[in-house]
């Protein structure tokens, strides 16, 4: 290896290195900027986190067009590439079509906003949790298990997403639990009204309208005969995904309680089984 060649893979080195620690430095500036001046600022922290993570790629873009003019060998590539830049503008076309289309899908969440970082969305086929990062390439979102699922842009951006923090945060929880045919509906449905309305995380959404016309703050509605039990749903109120999951699980809990004292069956299914051999025996004996 000549010397000539070894000072180009020096350039080389060098200039990788100096990207990367570059590339380190502004990203934690910024993480740090985005920890302790967001809030107080008031500034979707969205913005700083997809500036963040824009900044690598820039700088690592920089340094590859840096090299290639600076290494003669490179540079005559380079030119060549340029010189044939119809059939390359096809070939990239083709092999990054999908890398781009993340890019811009990224872009167009940054301007349009349908979700942004600690937002919590849920998708069509019933995969929730909270937007952590969004990057050029794709989305990273936290589940209720603390894993991390990771969505290309392009593909998100074509989800129908329910997210749960635009316009109001208050959320209404449907309650359902069911009772045997024996059972006393309307002492049913008066327990669980007073089981919801005691709990501290219940949100009164009632208008004053509703109020003056003595509606009460929690509905509950009997929503099915079926095969074995009559079935009711509470509706009710509180303040986000979290405190819903929490008011679902008390309630259920207390509920079994209160039917187990005040003497409400919940139902199971009941199956009569009769014996071949029993049938036969009763047959003949008459």
């Amino acid at each position: 290896m000549n010397k000539e060649t070894l000072n180009y893979f020096l350039l080389v080195a060098i200039t990788l290195a100096i990207a990367i620690v570059i590339s380190m430095i502004l990203r934690k500036i910024l993480s740090v900027f985005i920890t302790k001046y967001a809030k107080k600022m008031r500034t979707d922290p969205t913005n700083f986190s997809f500036i963040k993570n824009s900044v690598g790629f820039i700088i690592y873009t920089t340094a590859v067009i840096f090299i290639f003019l600076k290494i003669p060998y490179l540079k005559s590539i380079g030119t060549a590439l340029f010189a044939g830049a119809g059939i390359l503008t096809v070939v990239i076309g083709f092999a990054s079509q999908k890398a781009f289309a993340n890019i811009i899908s990224g872009i167009f969440i940054l301007i349009f906003k349908p979700f942004k970082i600690s937002d919590i969305i849920e998708f069509k086929d019933g995969q929730k949790g909270t937007v952590e990062e969004i990057t050029l390439r794709h989305t990273l979102i936290k589940d209720y298990e603390n894993r991390r699922i990771i969505i290309p842009n392009s593909v998100i951006s074509e989800e129908t997403i329910i997210n749960s923090n635009i316009q109001d945060e208050k959320i209404r929880k449907h309650i359902e639990i069911s009772i045997s045919y024996d059972s006393n509906i309307d002492k049913a449905m008066d327990i669980l009204r007073d089981e919801a309305e005691k709990h501290p995380l219940l949100i009164d959404n009632r208008t004053q309208q509703d109020i003056e016309n003595n509606e009460p703050c929690v509905i509950i509605r009997v929503i099915a005969l079926s095969d074995y039990s009559v079935d009711l749903k509470a509706y009710v109120w509180t303040a986000g995904n979290d405190n819903a999951f929490i008011l679902k699980c008390d309630l259920l809990k207390s509920v079994k309680e209160r039917f187990d004292r005040e003497g409400i069956e919940i139902p199971f299914p009941y199956r009569t089984i009769v014996y071949k051999k029993d049938l036969s025996d009763g047959q003949e004996n008459s």
